[in-house]
């Protein structure tokens, strides 16, 4: 632990985060989570219902690991439960009551339980291994999401989304339209020699926009425009796909989704929090207020009045471009 240069988040992230609308995803969602501060508080009753009164927050509320700001773990821990299903924290340090007082993030990549092997965890694991070393189930904090890591919900959307920008990659080398280069006369070629020539006259294509052709050949152009062979509608498609997989509205990506009815940045921060980081976000403050972390009773909970706030005008952590950008009515999109 802290050997950071064994530290790895997987080769299936890696390509998954080489999409746009993956990367823009994520970092909407960890970000916002990663924006707010934690609240430590009790629940007593009032005579009509359950209060939240207020209390002292513990030294780790304002630095969970003393080596990073609560910014940083908070959001590779909703990157951990995003990806993975599940996130981990191992205990650095412990007050004289012997609960936890500093904790650091394990990289879910590198965490093994030999008692769950997933993809669906149904509780903490007894037998957790980290970079090959056992560890005391009772100094690690186990996330737990609700639902399955990207990874296996969306393993094949990714692929998808992928295989189409290899696709739009190639297509983007040249401006001139795919097509049929076709002998018309002369000794006829073998094979090989066809397949040299198509070779050449492809590689002339990437740096000329002029082709220069013999009277024994002619070029006939197919349908595929280069707009058309960007592909720009399927990327569209997967784009939302994998927005769905993700729970982010698909405006807040950048995506076209047909009938627009406008409403406030606020409703956008709104939909942003109850579709994407909300599930996350219970996650992760549930977990803070179990009993191996607080006495029974306290618990925490993130502190959203700023975010969703209609008079919110600070530096947005979820990327907006201003508090005055308009957003779609959830109401139309569900209709569209």
């Amino acid at each position: 632990i802290g050997n950071y240069i064994a530290y790895t988040d997987g080769s299936g992230r890696e390509r998954g985060m080489s999409l746009a609308v993956v990367a823009r995803a994520r970092d909407l969602i960890c970000n916002t989570i990663g924006g707010m501060g934690l609240e430590m508080y009790r629940e007593m009753w009032n005579g009509d219902e359950m209060e939240a009164v207020p209390l002292a927050p513990r030294s780790w509320i304002s630095r969970i690991d003393k080596s990073v700001p609560n910014s940083t773990i908070l959001s590779w821990t909703a990157d951990d439960l995003i990806w993975w299903g599940r996130s981990f924290w191992h205990v650095q340090e412990r007050t004289s009551d012997g609960y936890p007082a500093s904790f650091t993030r394990l990289p879910a990549a590198m965490v093994s339980t030999l008692d769950q092997q997933g993809p669906v965890y149904f509780g903490p694991s007894n037998q957790i291994y980290f970079n090959g070393l056992q560890l005391n189930p009772r100094d690690v904090i186990q996330f737990i999401s609700g639902s399955q890591g990207l990874l296996f919900t969306g393993k094949r959307a990714i692929e998808i989304a992928i295989r189409l920008e290899d696709a739009r990659m190639r297509n983007a080398q040249s401006a001139i339209p795919s097509g049929v280069l076709k002998q018309t006369g002369g000794e006829p070629l073998s094979g090989q020699e066809l397949a040299d020539l198509a070779a050449q006259f492809n590689l002339a294509r990437m740096t000329n926009q002029t082709c220069a052709l013999n009277e024994f050949l002619t070029y006939t152009e197919t349908s595929a425009t280069p707009d058309k062979m960007l592909l720009i509608e399927s990327a569209d498609y997967s784009a939302r796909d994998l927005g769905r997989t993700l729970g982010v509205p698909s405006y807040l990506l950048s995506v076209s989704i047909g009938a627009y009815s406008y409403q406030s940045a606020q409703q956008s921060r709104v939909d942003l929090w109850t579709y994407a980081c909300a599930p996350i976000a219970n996650c992760i403050a549930d977990t803070l207020s179990s009993d191996n972390v607080l006495p029974h009773g306290t618990l925490v909970k993130f502190d959203t009045s700023a975010f969703l706030s209609e008079a919110y005008a600070g530096d947005d952590p979820s990327g907006f471009d201003s508090p005055d950008t308009m957003a779609p009515n959830a109401d139309t999109m569900g209709a569209s």
